[in-house]
């Protein structure tokens, strides 16, 4: 057995580590024989020299088996997840998780916190009263049995390894690694027993995969590791250089969440990842035979509520309010300053910094500077005007949602300072640019 700085020394010097170093590594995770600052340094050398598609699998194995490994031989019927690289105002889970559900999949959805400038799946349902994001691992069974949809944060029973490292890898500037990326993924993904696995890989100013060619060298990477593992896998690669949907913000993104659910509102960029990525989860899983079966059944379970209901249950199920589809402005907390944030000059909105609007989520307090902070699921902005928007000066673009005057002033000084207004129009992106299989 080497020292942890021995270990650090082969991957800082660009060799490849054994199985049995990797395990040391993931076992110093759990059991601190890796302080803070040698896990740190083990991530930015991993970050900085890169691994092998055998130490990348080594990797996720073993955080995955760091904990406990889920299996469902009771359930009759396809087991399925999704997962997200992240973006800003990505609440595309919230969504999808209902509409699988309503269709016949089930759904055990571990989700993570906020990393870097986006935002966290568990940290947006936490803004809902007595939502409890960490439940033991028997009531989160439970509920997926009985109800097909719970979604949950990491536990301390599942890949602890990874729980550690995620957020080392928030603090030390290593989140963009390919290799930790794949490996946090699936060692969370495949510690839930699943059968199939669908991955949204963002990619954009926004994203941590800034070009295409980023973009899909993770996306094989994830399905590379997950079907050697035995889960069935495809990556979807989607557009992140603008804000998805018309909020970023814990509160304001459920909200928005409601409202798609119910009808009230889709924004048609979010629809159509939510989508993309439901017809593939139905195909693998073959509650499909085909995208148009997918769509029709989709459609369906919106237009009927099954998939409002089915989010209903589930947020009631984890002890949340028993009525939060009806009211969720009653059981989420509201900003203290509502403003909006008003366009300087005519013309067209032609691009968004993405990453620096993310960045204005955190520093509002939506997101953590440090592992350790507290999260002010209040903040945010709202009712954000797309890129090709046509803007006369004074029109409103976005609201801002501040804890008081002071910030709300700088935040929205920062957005317009994130915005491009030209005067022509320009094509937008697509919202989904591959699909990978491979």
């Amino acid at each position: 057995m080497l020292l942890p700085q021995e270990i650090i020394r082969i991957k800082r010097n660009g060799n490849a580590l054994s199985n049995g170093q990797i395990q040391q590594f993931v076992d110093g995770l759990v059991d601190h024989s890796f302080n803070d600052a040698q896990a740190g340094a083990m991530a930015m050398a991993i970050f900085q020299q890169g691994m092998s598609t055998d130490e990348i699998t080594a990797l996720t194995l073993a955080m995955m088996n760091s904990g406990q490994v889920l299996q469902w031989p009771e359930i009759d019927g396809p087991i399925v997840d999704k997962h997200s690289t992240g973006g800003v105002g990505d609440k595309v889970s919230f969504m999808l998780a209902a509409i699988v559900a309503a269709c016949g999949a089930y759904v055990p959805m571990i989700s993570g916190r906020g990393l870097g400038h986006t935002g966290g799946t568990a940290d947006k349902l936490e803004s809902i009263a007595g939502f409890n994001v960490a439940p033991s691992i028997k009531e989160f069974k439970d509920i997926v049995k009985r109800d097909r949809l719970a979604i949950i944060s990491q536990t301390s029973d599942l890949a602890p390894a990874d729980k550690r490292l995620y957020g080392i890898r928030d603090v030390t500037a290593c989140v963009e690694s390919i290799p930790l990326i794949t490996a946090s993924i699936l060692s969370k993904k495949l510690s839930a027993g699943l059968d199939a696995l669908v991955m949204d890989v963002k990619v954009g100013n926004g994203a941590m995969m800034n070009n295409l060619d980023d973009a899909i060298a993770l996306a094989k990477s994830i399905n590379r590791v997950s079907n050697q593992a035995g889960v069935v896998t495809q990556t979807l690669i989607t557009d992140m250089n603008q804000v998805l949907g018309r909020s970023a913000g814990n509160a304001i993104e459920m909200f928005e969440t409601v409202q798609y659910l119910t009808g009230e509102y889709r924004e048609p960029r979010l629809h159509e990842v939510v989508t993309r990525l439901a017809q593939s989860m139905l195909i693998n899983t073959k509650i499909a035979s085909s995208q148009d079966d997918a769509l029709q059944r989709i459609e369906s379970v919106l237009a009927n509520g099954k998939a409002a209901e089915q989010f209903d249950k589930m947020i009631a199920a984890l002890n949340g309010p028993t009525n939060y589809m009806d009211d969720p402005w009653a059981h989420m907390p509201k900003a203290k300053v509502i403003k909006d944030i008003k366009a300087e000059q005519s013309g067209f909105i032609t691009n968004m910094a993405t990453r620096d609007i993310g960045l204005s989520v955190v520093e509002l307090g939506g997101g953590r500077l440090s592992n350790t902070d507290n999260v002010d699921h209040s903040v945010g902005f709202d009712h954000i005007a797309p890129v090709g928007t046509k803007v006369d000066k004074g029109d409103v673009i976005a609201q801002v949602h501040a804890k008081d005057e002071d910030s709300a002033a700088k935040a929205i000084a920062q957005y317009l300072s994130a915005l491009t207004v030209g005067e022509s129009h320009t094509e937008s992106k697509p919202v989904v640019y591959q699909v990978i299989d491979d």
